[in-house]
């Protein structure tokens, strides 16, 4: 859609609420679909301005040793601070700092190893502009993203990359909406391209969102989940079924190892094993549990990710593993509600 499409609906839009219908369903939705559409057509525009400047900002940030000190007052502040907690998980260390209290001693949250991201779309930004001489002093690379290119800010950057926009959604003009949408596209833009730059992985987000469901998927192992100790269902070979089944019953976990003496995996006796025995009519109170228990049974080791054990679990269409060590001594046993419980599913 073309601006004076945009523009065309946004009067129409206007034109409603002037008819006193400011409340109308029709007015309501006009104004709804006038914003989005204009904040369409900015990030549309925003696009073709990805360019050269944009590729030096990426590697000016690349080469930083320090952290990346993201700027910004007012509605910019919040897109900023967005930006920096963005570029912070994505593998670009950053941190905001509020352009008001940088004159009062933040300054010296700046090092010399450090890189400046400062936002303002008019570029003339009072606390900003009066803090610049100082970032300079300071020896920092000075990056801006400005909706003007011949302003202050962007004349005195190392680089600039222009974010205006040609009208905002707002009506009076006033209130920051496409300007804001388009800066924060912006820097999203930058985190992303830095993610890839670096070949930061799922594994390296992870460890940035520890408290996260990707993160328990992706950093939890099986050791952490098991059950262990008197935790685990286990029987002797020579017992008979019942008493594997008061095993499988004691610790909930709808199955039960058979281990030798030395605690080596022998075999293994599930719900399913269950339904298999009573279905011959087997007596479970006189035939012994290794005339039904499994003995190719699947085992894991401690050290691998409960995501894994998950995966193989689905595939398998089971609901419990054994988990070993080298030597298939049993030291563990992994079921789904570990897995759903420790938030992996």
């Amino acid at each position: 859609m073309t601006l004076k499409q945009v523009s065309s609906r946004k009067a129409r839009a206007s034109a409603a609420v002037a008819k006193g219908e400011p409340c109308s369903d029709a007015s309501l939705c006009a104004s709804g679909v006038a914003v989005i559409e204009t904040e369409a057509h900015a990030l549309a525009s925003l696009a073709a301005r990805v360019d050269q400047s944009f590729a030096d900002a990426c590697r000016l940030m690349l080469k930083c040793e320090g952290r990346v000190v993201v700027t910004g007052m007012g509605k910019s502040g919040h897109v900023g601070r967005k930006i920096s907690a963005t570029l912070a998980s994505a593998g670009t260390p950053s941190f905001f700092m509020h352009p008001g209290e940088a004159s009062h001693g933040d300054l010296g949250m700046i090092t010399p190893d450090d890189i400046v991201l400062a936002i303002s779309n008019s570029g003339a930004t009072i606390e900003i502009v009066s803090i610049l001489p100082l970032i300079k002093r300071i020896g920092v690379p000075l990056i801006t993203l400005t909706g003007e290119r011949e302003s202050r800010m962007a004349e005195v950057a190392d680089v600039n990359i222009d974010i205006g926009v040609e009208a905002e959604a707002c009506p009076l003009g006033l209130a920051p909406t496409a300007s804001t949408t388009a800066t924060l596209a912006m820097g999203d833009a930058l985190a992303i391209a830095l993610l890839e730059a670096r070949g930061f992985s799922a594994e390296d987000f992870a460890r940035s969102h520890p408290g996260g469901r990707l993160g328990r998927r992706l950093l939890l192992h099986v050791s952490d989940i098991m059950h262990t100790d008197d935790d685990m269902p286990t029987v002797s070979i020579d017992v008979p079924v019942s008493q594997a089944l008061m095993e499988m019953t004691r610790t909930g976990l709808g199955t039960a190892a058979i281990v030798d003496a030395d605690n080596t995996v022998l075999g293994i006796y599930t719900d399913g094993d269950l339904r298999r025995t009573l279905d011959r009519e087997v007596d479970v109170h006189k035939a012994k549990i290794s005339e039904v228990m499994t003995t190719e049974c699947i085992t894991v080791a401690p050290n691998m990710l409960a995501a894994e054990g998950l995966k193989i679990m689905e595939d398998r269409e089971i609901n419990s593993l054994l988990v070993v060590d080298d030597e298939r001594h049993l030291i563990g046993v992994l079921s789904m509600h570990d897995l759903l419980r420790a938030g992996v599913i």
